[in-house]
């Protein structure tokens, strides 16, 4: 098999708005569920990480780079077997300008696959928990890559923290991506939806972009003797494919207008594909 390139991957994304494994660039059987497939997968979705810690003390990380890195996670999954599809796209490209990106979180794998997806669609910031760019070395390039760090610690200065930087950054044209659940959920539930992303976009007068992912095929691990040190590493199931949709653009008006329809589309997209939701 030929592995598909970043470069292929992101010309089909311009041009049609998805991306789908052919049955050339994948593994003809899936790779069959154990310790040996688990780290397969996690090294090459982690590839990331000392890639970054190593390219940016010598001054060579780059967005392009990062993204290179990060794609290592689509040639890995289709590699032991499993299927990347990615649809909808065409939804972002019809709006000019930044947007807020809301997301369902599942596992470690949409954050390392989103980047080399969104950044088709121009540059954006993250949230993400700030114990990420506190790994060693990772600091700067988190910071380099346009990371925001929030700590959990405090709803209320994390909230003030995401609105302020969020707001400088789509001001300046970068678009900004939000994970609503604040952590991984294997439910999508209403109980859990922050409406913080919303709150971002009628303060910065953006859209917002509503994604839905399905990334179940490594699960938290949630019991076993490697739970708090490997907690984002579960056991890898190929059986389940990896799968990205992005919704229509809802238009910038009242927070609680965007954060109810954004839910709306992705709680009923998710139940399409068989997974659980709690409205």
């Amino acid at each position: 098999m030929r592995a598909t390139t970043l470069s292929e991957f992101q010309e089909s994304l311009r041009a049609t708005g998805s991306y789908r494994t052919s049955d050339d660039r994948r593994a003809k059987r899936r790779a069959k569920p154990g310790w040996l497939t688990t780290l397969r997968y996690t090294l090459g979705v982690t590839r990331v990480f000392p890639y970054c810690a190593v390219s940016q003390p010598l001054g060579r990380l780059t967005t392009d780079r990062w993204a290179n890195a990060c794609f290592s996670s689509v040639t890995t999954a289709e590699r032991l077997g499993m299927e990347v599809s990615v649809e909808g796209f065409e939804n972002r490209r019809a709006v000019d300008g930044p947007v807020v990106y809301l997301s369902n979180h599942m596992s470690m794998t949409e954050t390392i696959m989103l980047p080399p997806t969104l950044l088709v669609f121009g540059p954006f910031s993250y949230v993400a928990k700030a114990s990420l760019a506190h790994l060693p070395f990772l600091e700067k390039a988190a910071e380099r890559m346009r990371m925001v760090p929030i700590s959990r610690a405090s709803p209320r200065e994390d909230l003030v923290n995401i609105l302020r930087v969020g707001t400088e950054r789509i001001s300046s044209g970068e678009s900004f991506l939000i994970f609503p659940q604040g952590t991984r959920c294997d439910v999508f539930s209403r109980a859990r939806y922050s409406s913080i992303g919303a709150k971002l976009a009628e303060r910065a007068g953006c859209p917002v972009v509503p994604i839905v992912v399905d990334t179940r095929c490594q699960p938290t691990r949630k019991s076993g003797l490697f739970r708090k040190m490997f907690k984002d590493f579960g056991p890898v199931d190929t059986s389940h494919d990896i799968r990205i949709a992005c919704g229509p653009a809802i238009p910038c008006g009242k927070a609680r207008d965007m954060h109810a329809a954004a839910f709306e589309w992705m709680a009923t997209k998710l139940e399409s594909w068989g997974l659980p939701t709690e409205r």
